[in-house]
C-alpha cells in the first residue's frame, strides 16, 4: 500500500545526516512538503533539499539549534513562512558525549540534555502552538497534528559509561507520553520511535566487521537497521494508517530491546 502525505507539511530536525536525513527523504517520497533543520551541516542539508526539488518535491533546509529557544522560534517561523501551515514535527534532533560517570563533565551531561531533551520540548510546544492556531485539514490528515520524537532502545536498555545520553531518552519517553495525555483530546497525536542500532556514518566502526558479529549478538532478527528502517516508520506514524496510535513508542530494533542476552537463562 503507497501512504500518501501529499498536501502536508514536515518539519524535521537534525536531518541533514543520519537518521533525520531518511526521515526528510522518505516523509518527501510520500508528498509531504519537508523543512530540513540542521544545526552545523549546511551542505548535505541543502544538497537534500536540492534533490528532492529536483524528483518534484517541496523542500527547504534552514539552520537552527534546536536548544536555544529564539532559534527554535526562528526555525518555525522560516517553515511556515515557506509553506504556511504544518501537519508534521519529527523531532529528531540528537547528539552524545560519552564519558563514565566518574569522568563526565557537566558541560558534556548539560549538552546531551539540552539537545536531546530540552530540544524536543521547545520544538514539541512550537508544533503544538501551531496546531492549535490553524484550521484543520480532515482532507488531507484526521489529526489535527502529528508529533514524532526520535528516543532510542536506551530509554528501556540501561547504557553504562552513556549516562547522559541514556538519561535524555528516558526523559523523551516520559515527555511524549505526558505530552500524549495532555493534548490527545485536541485530536493531536504524539508517538516516539525508538531504534536500536543502525547503520549510519556515526556508527560505522560499531556496525561493520568484527564489531557487526558482536554486535548481532544483542540483534534476534538477526541484521543492523538501515536508516530507511526508521523512515519508513515515521511515515506510517505520520499518515491515516496509524491514526488510532497515540502515546505509543515503536522500537525498530530488531528485537534488541528483548533482552536476548537472557535467550539461554531463563
Amino acid at each position: 500500500m503507497q501512504i500518501s502525505l501529499e498536501g502536508q507539511v514536515a518539519l524535521v530536525t537534525g536531518a541533514s545526516s543520519g537518521l533525520g536525513h531518511a526521515c526528510a527523504e522518505a516523509l518527501a517520497a510520500a508528498g509531504a512538503a519537508v523543512v530540513i533543520n540542521y544545526n552545523s551541516q549546511r551542505e548535505p542539508a541543502d544538497a537534500l533539499a536540492t534533490a528532492i526539488q529536483a524528483r518534484g518535491g517541496r523542500a527547504i533546509a534552514v539552520e537552527g539549534d534546536v536548544s536555544d529557544e529564539k532559534a527554535v522560534d526562528a526555525l518555525f517561523a522560516e517553515a511556515l513562512n515557506a509553506f504556511g501551515r504544518l501537519d508534521i514535527l519529527v523531532a529528531n534532533s540528537g547528539l552524545q558525549r560519552d564519558a563514565p560517570v566518574g569522568e563526565m563533565t557537566l558541560e558534556e551531561w548539560n549538552k546531551v540534555i539540552q539537545v536531546n531533551l530540552t530540544g524536543q520540548f521547545l520544538c514539541a510546544r512550537a508544533a503544538l502552538r501551531q496546531f492549535r492556531k490553524q484550521a484543520a485539514r480532515p482532507e488531507i490528515s484526521r489529526a489535527a497534528g502529528k508529533i514524532i520524537h526520535m528516543s532510542s532502545v536506551h530509554q528501556l536498555i540501561p547504557w553504562a559509561g552513556h549516562v547522559n545520553y541514556a538519561a535524555s531518552k528516558g526523559g523523551v519517553d516520559l515527555l511524549m507520553r505526558s505530552l500524549a495525555q495532555e493534548v490527545g483530546e485536541e485530536r493531536i497525536r504524539i508517538n516516539s520511535v525508538a531504534p536500536g542500532a543502525i547503520r549510519t556514518p556515526i556508527n560505522e566502526e560499531a556496525t561493520e566487521g568484527d564489531a557487526e558479529k558482536k554486535l548481532l549478538e544483542l540483534i534476534p532478527y538477526g541484521r543492523v537497521g538501515d536508516p530507511e528502517d526508521v523512515g519508513n516508520a515515521v511515515v506510517w506514524l505520520a499518515s491515516d494508517l496509524s491514526d488510532y496510535v497515540h502515546g505509543t513508542t515503536l522500537f525498530i530494533d530488531g528485537g534488541m530491546s528483548l533482552y536476548p542476552g537472557f535467550r539461554d537463562n531463563g
